[in-house]
């Protein structure tokens, strides 16, 4: 069959997280490099797009073939690895522990954040000729978009903060559902449809993705955007980066797992009796 039942793609996810936390150092430092890379040229495509077309609307459209080629080869987002590796020490799986999931998590955020780097790097020579140039409309729009999205969330303090949090939490449920979703087919065209749908939402809100803002901002501060590193640290990043852990671990992983692997006792024996008396009263 083409699709999964739930129970059974659930239970993939559980292998998923543990494969991933036994993975080797290389190979986790490598996918998550790629992972973020690719999404990083996605960022500056949508962008690009939506630039010459004037429509954030087709940017978001074809954003995620960046999401799509990256997860078809294999390669790990820190995101993914936020709803899925908790899930093997939830289920009990043999050594799993709290601080293999933490180890998993640092180095594919550090891979992800070299990939994305590298590539800010690239693009803004490109984009400026070797750095000869101011860069253009896309660069104006990207340096724009990193001061919003830093002293305009700090201009609201604390209730700014938790906006970037909360935006983080949408977005993971919404990108977590993507990774659940290419779980649920076993064709390349079933994937790319159940990923294509979550996340050209979470893109076209404006939700906030720790990875892409892994590019977007140090782009940003290469394209003279007018806010500093801590600035991006702190009023992006950070709680861009919970917000990702708590919205994709409790409103997918969680939900997904505690109602498809623990369901809760089947009222079966209650059912047959109900059925039963049913039939003798007819």
């Amino acid at each position: 069959m083409a699709y999964l039942m739930p129970s059974e793609f659930v239970t993939k996810m559980v292998d998923a997280g543990e494969s991933k936390i036994y993975m080797s150092a290389r190979d986790t430092l490598v996918r998550g490099y790629m992972a973020g890379a690719i999404l990083a040229l996605a960022a500056v495509f949508a962008v690009s797009v939506a630039v010459a077309t004037g429509s954030h609307l087709v940017g978001s459209i074809l954003f995620p073939v960046g999401f799509c080629m990256l997860y078809l080869m294999g390669f790990d987002l820190l995101t993914g690895v936020f709803m899925l590796t908790p899930l093997a020490w939830i289920d009990k799986r043999p050594g799993v522990t709290i601080g293999q999931i933490l180890r998993n998590w640092g180095l594919v955020f550090v891979g992800n954040f070299a990939g994305a780097l590298t590539v800010a790097v690239m693009m803004a020579f490109i984009f400026t000729y070797g750095f000869n140039t101011d860069g253009g409309a896309i660069a104006t729009k990207v340096a724009g978009i990193g001061k919003a999205r830093t002293l305009g969330y700090a201009e609201y303090g604390l209730a700014g903060w938790f906006t970037i949090f909360i935006r983080g939490m949408l977005c993971n449920w919404m990108v977590s559902m993507g990774v659940v979703g290419a779980m649920i087919s076993t064709h390349v065209s079933g994937k790319v449809m159940a990923m294509w749908m979550p996340i050209l939402l979470f893109f076209f809100m404006g939700f906030e993705h720790s990875v892409v803002n892994m590019f977007l901002f140090p782009f940003a501060l290469i394209m003279g955007g007018d806010f500093s590193i801590g600035d991006y640290f702190l009023w992006n990043e950070i709680p861009t980066a919970l917000g990702n852990l708590v919205g994709g671990l409790a409103f997918t992983g969680l939900t997904l797992y505690s109602t498809h692997v623990r369901t809760a006792p089947k009222r079966k024996l209650e059912a047959r009796t109900f059925a039963a008396t049913s039939n003798e009263a007819a």
